[in-house]
């Protein structure tokens, strides 16, 4: 079991940019990807990036504000999110999977515990 831990969350103006981060335990999977969920609403996949050659995949509402990157190295996972909107706020989940055609249908079965991003506007 990969362990997943997110930090950098907090709260920031709308316009506003925080770089979330994701360490973890060890390289089994093929992809890593970033969701979020608010409450009442249902969780969503915000970014993914597949771990071999770095390709990356974003939600539509993210395109052009949101960049999801990886240092393969040290495991660790990023989203650098700009111009931050109110409706970006949610609890962000960074999250794992082994399973490259899951990963390509936001399907992922490793999830960390989620860091909290508010954006008031």
């Amino acid at each position: 079991v990969v362990q997943l831990k997110e930090s950098g969350g907090g709260s920031v103006e709308a316009g506003g940019s925080l770089r979330l981060s994701c360490a973890a335990s060890a390289r089994h999977f093929r992809c890593m990807g970033w969701f979020r969920q608010a409450p009442g609403k249902q969780r969503e996949g915000v970014a993914r990036i597949q771990e071999s050659n770095g390709v990356a995949t974003y939600a539509d509402s993210v395109k052009g504000r949101f960049t999801i990157s990886r240092d393969s190295a040290e495991n660790k996972l990023y989203l650098q999110m700009d111009n931050l909107r109110s409706e970006d706020t949610a609890l962000y989940y960074c999250a794992s999977e082994i399973d490259l055609s899951g990963c390509n249908r936001w399907s992922f079965r490793n999830w960390g515990q989620g860091t909290q991003v508010t954006v008031s506007s």
